[in-house]
């Protein structure tokens, strides 16, 4: 071969003896193929097999095998975000005429998503109280084929009662998912629980670094992992080898990142809690947080998420106060090692009890709890300064 050639045509090393713990992250847009026959039954293959790099390398792969076996399933897709692996489920199980429901406490942009982008091409949503129950059976008409759930909600951190949403679904046929970013399978299976589909952003506690963007989708059933499959390649949607590579990094010090996080967060809640109005406190750990016997009874642990609500006397003062924030920083998203404080305003669609106004997300990272107290002290005192409301409150 002349010069100019063998600067693209590697040699072969022998990876004889060759071991490392690290995974490697194989790159590749094009997958090439020992002979023209095998390119042209590449379709044989099937969705498990590798066709063109945006389907799959093997770093994708591990990352898939991982997550599955976490989500006691039988196959994972991995996506380019945690909204992306809601979407991708709406749009590969629901056609026009058909109607999904979401809670009220789902993440805002999966009711934004159907809104602006479903209801104008004929699928319809309806958005139903988390803490319904087995009462979401009067919610079933024909046309619903999917039931969506986020457990505990975002923000709001409604426990929803899972067994009791899956049996009203499957008496009439119809699918059921979650988003389980907040716990992971570490601390909730959603599949053992009957869902057929396990969402998760791995943005949050898998990647753990605040430093990528990934989604996951666990499934069971092979035929339900075929057309989320046949959804994303129609799309031209895969996610990176790098980013992939950077969940498995993180993935292998999750359970100790999620363990100390979740600690320190229970510490902090109840000594928030034993200053203000319990009830101005969710935790779904919790008893005076929304769908705590549901925690209890199917959960395995908590994150370190919770929230707390800022009573009208307090509002004026926190931006001031997170501003001055030292150890916290301000942001959304959570599940890092760096810990987060976010605002939120909440509005709501159904006649349930949850807090409509300002709620204070808080996400625990690796920081001394001694400091993320000097932090949130103000924001307490603040709320302790009208013990009438709290009365009120209690």
């Amino acid at each position: 071969m002349r010069d100019k050639t063998l600067c693209v045509k590697h040699p072969k090393v022998s990876h004889e003896g060759f071991a490392s713990l690290a995974v490697p992250t194989y790159r590749a847009s094009t997958i090439v193929f020992d002979s023209a026959e095998s390119y042209a039954n590449r379709s044989k293959r099937g969705p498990d097999g590798y066709t063109y790099g945006l389907h799959g390398t093997p770093t994708s792969r591990t990352l898939e095998a991982s997550i599955t076996a976490l989500e006691q399933g039988e196959r994972t897709v991995l996506v380019p975000s945690g909204q992306a692996a809601i979407t991708i489920v709406f749009l590969s199980v629901l056609m026009p005429g058909d109607s999904v429901l979401i809670p009220d406490s789902a993440y805002p942009p999966v009711a934004g998503f159907c809104e602006n982008f479903l209801k104008p091409r004929g699928i319809s949503y309806r958005i139903y109280d988390p803490m319904v129950g087995a009462g979401i059976a009067d919610l079933i008409d024909d046309t619903v084929k999917l039931i969506w759930t986020e457990s505990p909600g975002s923000t709001t951190m409604e426990v929803q009662d899972i067994p009791a949403i899956v049996a009203a679904a499957k008496a009439r046929g119809v699918l059921t998912g979650c988003d389980n970013t907040w716990a992971t399978p570490l601390y909730f299976k959603p599949l053992a629980m009957g869902m057929d589909f396990s969402s998760m952003a791995l943005t949050k506690y898998v990647g753990g670094h605040s430093d990528l963007l990934m989604g996951s989708i666990a499934i069971k059933d092979l035929e339900l992992h075929r057309k989320l499959k046949d959804t994303m390649r129609m799309i031209g949607m895969g996610p990176s080898p790098d980013d992939c590579a950077l969940a498995l990094r993180g993935m292998e010090t999750m359970g100790v990142r999620l363990a100390h996080s979740g600690r320190v967060a229970l510490e902090i809640a109840k000594l928030i809690a034993s200053r203000v109005a319990p009830g101005l406190v969710l935790h779904p750990s919790l008893p005076t947080s929304p769908g705590h016997e549901f925690w209890n009874r199917d959960f395995h642990g908590a994150s370190g998420v919770f929230s707390v609500i800022i009573p009208p006397h307090a509002e004026a003062a926190l931006p001031d106060h997170l501003t001055a924030a030292k150890t916290f920083s301000i942001g959304a998203s959570w599940g890092g090692t760096h810990s987060l404080l976010a605002p939120m305003t909440i509005t709501r669609s159904t006649d349930g009890s949850a807090h409509k106004g300002t709620i204070l997300r808080i996400s625990i990272g690796l920081e001394d709890e001694a400091d993320l107290w000097a932090d949130l002290l103000p924001i307490i005192e603040s709320i302790e300064a009208d013990p009438g409301l709290l009365a009120q409150t209690a």
